[in-house]
């Protein structure tokens, strides 16, 4: 063998260890590559991922809140529908035969507070019925017309300096907020 081709057979034998080398190291670097592509593949997705449960949980948020506020306003008109319906019942209540019995009782309570009343102050469409009630109680108290004073009675005292109010409606007014827990614990139940 020549020593030319023992030249060329060492410089076959370097190249093919530069080339072996080299893909050796191009194999490492694509590879090392493709571990970062997709360490950040899976970065990315992780936080794709964690947006989506975010958006997801704030989407459920929204939506119980909007839920929780359409309910609550539900059952607020409900209440105010309650309420209206109960008011115009006791107002027409007015007209039933048995009301005079109910001013009596009225007058009664009002006369247990303000004894020495003396004038008796109703709406103008309740005047007979006052007037029934008085005479079923044997009190003669001047009647005078009161539009403001509906579904009950004023009493006035003496020189009108005390007075005592009793009306249907003021109790339900009174009344209310006890009343709208219970309807609202109703509507909850329905």
């Amino acid at each position: 063998m020549s020593l030319g081709d023992i030249l060329e057979q060492e410089i076959q034998g370097e190249i093919t260890q530069i080339r072996t080398g080299a893909q050796e190291k191009a194999a490492q670097i694509v590879s090392a590559a493709q571990e970062r592509a997709q360490g950040m593949i899976e970065g990315r997705k992780r936080a794709l991922d964690g947006d989506y449960a975010a958006g997801l949980t704030r989407a459920r948020s929204a939506a119980d809140l909007d839920s929780n506020a359409q309910r609550l306003a539900a059952s607020d008109t409900l209440q105010v529908k309650a309420f209206q319906t109960a008011q115009q019942f006791i107002a027409s209540m007015t007209n039933a035969p048995e009301y005079p019995e109910v001013l009596t009782k009225l007058i009664e309570e009002g006369l247990g507070a303000l004894p020495t009343a003396e004038v008796i102050e109703t709406s103008a469409g309740e005047q007979d019925a006052v007037r029934q009630a008085l005479s079923s109680l044997g009190r003669h108290l001047d009647v005078r017309v009161n539009d403001t004073v509906k579904t009950g009675v004023r009493l006035v005292g003496s020189g009108g300096k005390t007075s005592v109010q009793n009306t249907l409606l003021g109790r339900l007014e009174a009344a209310r907020p006890t009343l709208s827990a219970e309807v609202s614990h109703m509507l909850a139940e329905v």
